[in-house]
Order: structure tokens, then C-alpha cells, then sequence
């Protein structure tokens, strides 16, 4: 078992981190030794409550199955979340949990941010991408028809439960979603400006064969690097105000290809991972970094055989990226590498992205 702890400057929004391999039938009762109050609602995957349901033991009464898919975060089912939660009572002292991949957590999260002005709320994750990335930060949110994640708050959650044991039944294109997002703290790790040494660049390299075979006792190292880079992004800068945004590298590019396809076509992962090459190729146009650096990074993108993405209209990736959250006075922001494992954010007209 690994405790890490996310130390935000106002103490009580501070959070444990807990990552093991412990059965999953023993997690409930460790989930409800973090609530205060006497009821809860359980947010679940409908896939992970097909899969787990049977062995987490809650009640139907108590769940709220969301259906898979980022078209499912969306208006509609948080206010059913809301709703759901008002007939059953809850309070300010009761808590809603998350129990799924990155979909489950920002819909739960933003209903328990916005429920009778913010209850408890745990997080478990239970997909790759969920684990190092969506679960630990605070970010939650829903879709709107004019782009990913427009409507949200930050706020964080009481506690965060990883158990690997979930991450045996995610299918290869979910899984290697989640190394979409591991693979962006190669590019960012000095950056991140982690007191600890953590090579995470020699780590992803050495171990490939076994991150893609999903040894565990390698995940657990490995997740445990990407959330120390991420807490230490948290703990200086909780609401992206300057250091958090290096944390949207491939991102501005990838939400649109998103965006633009429906959702239906590319994975948010997959995305990601065409929005890291983007971001190298507009560096390199730019001179912010040489071609030796962008040939490293696309080696290591392709030792995992991420899927490709096509060429899409300019005109609607632009389009798209103009009304993203993190646009600027008219210019869209983009986080680019300037040096091995370092980036920075840079404001772009759409003429200089063209």
C-alpha cells in the first residue's frame, strides 16, 4: 500500500491518496470510514457496477449507474444526480462517491460541488486515465453543445481509493487512453517542480515492456510518479492560474479533435497523444525546441502504438479551440515544449497556428 497525501495551502481541503492491490470486496468499508454522515450516493460506471457491483456490495437503492461514454457527462444526467440525491435526503454532512473512470468523477464531482453549496465527495478510480490524472486535482465538470468541460468548478475531494485490481478488466483501448495521459509527464516533468528526483523519463523508457503488459507492482510505481508530479502542480497552483496550466499539454488540440469528431471517434487519451504531437510539431516550426527532441518524443509516443489521428478540417480545429476555457483575448493558449521535460504556455493568433 502506498498513503500520499495532495497539501493545499487551506488545510482542510488536503486529502489522502491511497493506492494498493487489497481485495476489491474490502473497499466499502474503507470508503464509509471517510463519510460523516449517515447516507451517501454512489455515482457508478455501468460497466465497472456490471463487472464489480456484485463485490462492492451497495444497494440499488443507493447507486446512481451512469451510462459509458463522454457524451453521458452532460446537463441532463447531473441534474438526474441531483434530483436523485435530493429524494434520498442527503445533507451537507453526507457525501457522494465516484466510482468509475473520468466521466464518473467530473459529473460526481461537480454535483457534490454544487449540491446545497458543496458536500463530501470520494473518488475511485477505477480506469488508468482516472487514476493519474482526472481523480486528483479537483477539476469537475459536464460538457455543453459548444465544447468539453465549459461548465464546471474546483473542488476537491475528501479521498482518493486506487485499487489496481480494476485496471485487469479495462480493455486494450482504455487502457492505453491512460497512457495518453502518463506519457505527457515525460514532457513536463521539470516543470512540474517536484522536490523529489524522480527520473519518470528513465522510468517509462526502462519499463515500456511491462507498463504494456500491466505488471502491477510497475503501475503502482508508475502511478504513484505521475500523482507526486501532479500534487506538486496542485499544491503550488490549485486553480490554474499559472503553473496547473503545463498540466493541459496536448490538450488544447486535443479537446478540440474531440470536440469536432462528436466524441465517437478518438478516445480522450488518443487525443491527448495527437495533441502532443501537434504541440511538438508548431515547437519545432517555432524554434522554441530542435528536430532531434520532437524525433525522441515521437519515438516514445510510438513505442505504445497509440491510434493515429486523421487529418482534420483546420478551420473547425481552430473554431473549436477559440471557445476552449483556457483562450485568451482572442488567442488560444498552448502549452509547448521549449526544452527536454519543460514547457510553456504560449498565446497564438489563428494566423500563427495555420
Amino acid at each position: 500500500m502506498i498513503n500520499l497525501e495532495v497539501k493545499i495551502s487551506e488545510k482542510e481541503k488536503s486529502y489522502p491518496i491511497i493506492i494498493e492491490q487489497d481485495k476489491i470486496e474490502n473497499l466499502k468499508s474503507k470508503i464509509l470510514k471517510n463519510i460523516r454522515g449517515q447516507k451517501f450516493l454512489v455515482i457508478i460506471s455501468q460497466q465497472v457496477d456490471k463487472l464489480y457491483g456484485h463485490l462492492l456490495g451497495f444497494s440499488k437503492e443507493e447507486k446512481f449507474v451512469l451510462k459509458d461514454g463522454e457524451k453521458e457527462k452532460n446537463l441532463n444526467n447531473y441534474k438526474k444526480i441531483l434530483e436523485k440525491a435530493l429524494k434520498m435526503g442527503l445533507t451537507r454532512k453526507d457525501a457522494i462517491i465516484a466510482i468509475g473512470g473520468g466521466v464518473v468523477g467530473d459529473i460526481a464531482g461537480f454535483a457534490a460541488g454544487t449540491y446545497m453549496r458543496g458536500i463530501d465527495y470520494i473518488q475511485v478510480p477505477t480506469t488508468l486515465l482516472a487514476c493519474v490524472d482526472s481523480s486528483v486535482g479537483g477539476k469537475t465538470a459536464i460538457n455543453s453543445l459548444f465544447g468539453k468541460n465549459l461548465v464546471g468548478c474546483f473542488y476537491q475531494p475528501k479521498s482518493v481509493f486506487i485499487n489496481l485490481n480494476f485496471l485487469k478488466t479495462l480493455d486494450e483501448r482504455q487502457y492505453k487512453t491512460g497512457l495518453g495521459e502518463v506519457v505527457k509527464y515525460v514532457f513536463i516533468e521539470k516543470s512540474c517542480k517536484c522536490s523529489e528526483e524522480l527520473n519518470f523519463t528513465n522510468f517509462i523508457t526502462e519499463h515500456t515492456d511491462k507498463i504494456i503488459a500491466r505488471n502491477l507492482q510497475t503501475l503502482e510505481s508508475l502511478i504513484e510518479m505521475c500523482l507526486k508530479l501532479k500534487s506538486s502542480v496542485v499544491e503550488q497552483d490549485e486553480k490554474e492560474l499559472g503553473l496547473r496550466k503545463i498540466l493541459n499539454f496536448g490538450h488544447t488540440y486535443g479537446h478540440a479533435v474531440e470536440q469536432v469528431t462528436k466524441y465517437r471517434k478518438y478516445t480522450h487519451g488518443e487525443a491527448v497523444v495527437g495533441g502532443i504531437r501537434f504541440a511538438f510539431a508548431l515547437a519545432e516550426k517555432r524554434g522554441l525546441i530542435d528536430k532531434n527532441y520532437r524525433f525522441f518524443a515521437n519515438d516514445i509516443l510510438d513505442k505504445y502504438n497509440f491510434k493515429q489521428i486523421q487529418e482534420l478540417p483546420i478551420s473547425k480545429i481552430i473554431a473549436a479551440m477559440k471557445m476552449d476555457k483556457k483562450a485568451e483575448f482572442g488567442k488560444i493558449s498552448f502549452i509547448l515544449p521549449t526544452d527536454y521535460s519543460t514547457v510553456e504556455e504560449v498565446l497564438l493568433n489563428e494566423d500563427e497556428i495555420s
